[in-house]
């Protein structure tokens, strides 16, 4: 059973029962039921329990690129009659926390988002922001997670967020890649947060392991699901529209920091990358890395960065996803071409609604990783510091875990 019925026949009896008009749901279009091809808020509205729904970024149908706020909701009016729609990315940086009175007028919150594993990724910030506004406006609402595996695994890779880098990109105390179920991180944001309210995590216990961990991304590296129905199959954004994606993102995201082209604007964002100046066709051997290959190519983005123009790059195959490490191969990589091409340049222009820091900044998060793409640390101290992080991370997060590893 899917995330959304499994939901729905837990609280089948509440939903019933529930005062009118008094939940609110913080989802976009991955909460949707293939057994009763309906988006969940469709069918709380229809028992008229529902009162709101706060939107992440890139809209209700992951319609809007990166960046992109969303100020004007009316469009989706018409899905949900005396439903109130209300982003929460627009394009000031106040909208990124819901208005408290749109909390405290509420008996019960669901989120359902689906994360993809890695600290960048806005939604579970977007989730944090909400359990900070609840916690100080003192609300008696109470908080159901809908459970979902998390698309890139088991992995972890980094190093935990430091507080002087916090921004919408990246929550405190969060590595690069997490390996945390989108119910487990709320776990963590409940504790971190200081937050008292009572958080229900909901999810099918008759499901094995290899339903959180290994079904799902054995399967998402073939880009197939053969057989059954499930909501990764609906991309949570435009640029996250490919299985293998979340696997790679921990470490190509970090190319939002750089003039580099991360692929948006090509049917395979963040897999292919590249500009007009790099030359790929000659792979350094440094760059040789254990469980994925680097193809040479040339592509033109349609929109983004370089826009209509002839870029060299690479597409990244995954040969074996468990070996491959993305935050250090492409800390490898921009070291590399920073030192090389005089026309590499970190990007320099607002990010995420900050202006004070460079993005690579706040994306990379940690003072050793940024010293170590200015070469004033060695590669093997990249290593072995991220060893050491990841491994304290696993200790720290094995108290937030609700499922087997």
């Amino acid at each position: 059973m899917e995330a959304v019925d499994h939901f729905l026949a837990t609280y089948d009896l509440e939903i019933k029962k529930a005062r009118p008009n008094s939940w609110a749901l913080l989802c976009n279009q991955s909460s949707w039921s293939f057994l009763r091809r309906q988006y969940l808020f469709q069918i709380l509205a229809s028992h008229n329990t529902l009162a709101r729904v706060f939107l992440p970024e890139h809209g209700l149908f992951a319609e809007l690129q990166d960046q992109v706020g969303l100020d004007e909701t009316s469009s989706y009016q018409f899905l949900a009659d005396g439903v109130e729609f209300i982003s929460l990315y627009g394009t000031q940086e106040s909208s990124l926390l819901v208005p408290a009175e749109k909390i405290t007028d509420l008996d019960l919150l669901i989120v359902d988002i689906q994360d993809v594993g890695s600290r960048y990724y806005t939604f579970a910030t977007t989730m944090a922001y909400v359990f900070e506004v609840i916690r100080d406006t003192h609300s008696n609402i109470r908080i159901v997670v809908i459970d979902r595996p998390n698309p890139a695994g088991l992995q972890v890779e980094g190093s935990v967020l430091q507080p002087e880098y916090a921004s919408f990109v990246g929550y405190p105390g969060l590595p690069h890649r997490h390996g945390l179920t989108i119910g487990e991180l709320a776990l963590f944001f409940k504790d971190q947060i200081g937050l008292t309210n009572p958080v229900e995590v909901v999810y099918d216990d008759r499901l094995s392991a290899d339903y959180w961990f290994t079904r799902y991304t054995n399967e998402f590296q073939s880009g197939s699901l053969p057989g059954q129905y499930n909501s990764i199959s609906i991309w949570p954004s435009p640029n996250m529209a490919h299985p293998v994606t979340p696997r790679i993102y921990s470490g190509q995201c970090l190319l939002e920091g750089t003039n580099l082209s991360e692929g948006r604007g090509t049917t395979r964002p963040f897999e292919i990358f590249g500009a007009p100046w790099l030359r790929s066709f000659a792979i350094d051997s440094e760059l040789i890395v254990p469980g994925a290959q680097l193809r040479p190519l040339r592509f033109i983005p349609v929109y983004h960065k370089h826009a209509n123009q002839v870029c060299e790059g690479f597409q990244i195959h995954l040969d074996d996803a468990n070996q491959y490490h993305s935050l250090a191969h492409t800390l490898r990589m921009l070291r590399l071409w920073k030192a090389r091409y005089t026309e590499f340049e970190w990007r320099d222009a607002e990010y995420e609604f900050r202006s004070d820091r460079p993005a690579i900044e706040l994306l990379a998060g940690d003072r050793l990783l940024l010293d170590f793409l200015e070469e004033r640390e060695s590669l093997q101290a990249l290593n072995e510091y991220l060893s050491e992080c990841e491994h304290s991370w696993r200790l720290a997060a094995s108290y937030w875990y609700l499922h087997k590893r």
